[in-house]
């Protein structure tokens, strides 16, 4: 397997590619900010990058951007993130693109050298690998979203499940659909869905209700 890794800090880059050397994987570019892995991964042709969240120059979603950067040029390509603390925005953008060979781990979980290759593994072979606590905070968070709900909005939440359309919900509630496009808004905000691509956001809210059921 052979890897890119981009992380702004020498001890970390340097590492990472030491104990992936030790797994017998190859590290064919590492580099410190976004640009330069967008360019190392069309230079070398990779299996996988290993991204850190916040690189240079504002060392805020540098690196994330460079990963959503990458996958849309190259839809499919295994990454897998590193972030120093549990913030749930990066993943749900990361996933955004689609949840196929995609990883998203904290840092601390690097010293754990066997689950950490293991990650790298199955992020590559197009498996999904995302750290615990960022689940706990993202189920906590759907759950607390879920009780918010109305009678009304349960309501069309479990159509939505149904795999029902729009119009479907509005013909079965006797509503326009008008008024269920707006209790479909309502539901996204309850669950903390941010702004993206409304089929997407649809998903992650009806995985939301059968995982509360």
């Amino acid at each position: 397997m052979r890897v890119a890794i981009a992380e702004d800090s020498v001890l970390l880059r340097e590492g990472m590619a030491r104990l992936l050397a030790d797994g017998g994987i190859e590290t064919v570019a590492a580099v410190g900010d976004g640009p330069a892995l967008v360019a190392a991964v069309a230079e070398h042709a990779p299996d996988l990058a290993i991204v850190d969240v916040r690189m240079p120059p504002t060392h805020t979603d540098e690196g994330l951007r460079a990963a959503i950067e990458v996958r849309a040029r190259r839809p499919g390509f295994p990454i897998l993130v590193l972030s120093q603390y549990v913030e749930e925005r990066y993943a749900t953008d990361l996933l955004g693109g689609g949840a196929a060979a995609v990883g998203y781990l904290l840092k601390e979980r690097v010293a754990d050298v066997s689950d950490f290759l293991d990650a790298v593994r199955r992020v590559a072979a197009g498996g999904t690998v995302i750290d615990p606590d960022v689940v706990v905070q993202l189920l906590s968070r759907r759950r607390a979203g879920l009780d918010a709900l109305s009678v009304r909005e349960r309501q069309v939440l479990s159509l939505m499940a149904e795999g029902r359309s729009n119009a479907a919900i509005a013909s079965g509630l006797v509503v326009s659909e008008g008024a269920v496009e707006k209790h479909i808004t309502a539901i996204f905000v309850k669950l903390g869905l941010d702004p993206a691509p409304d089929a997407h956001r649809r998903v992650l809210a009806v995985l939301a209700y059968l995982g509360r059921r």
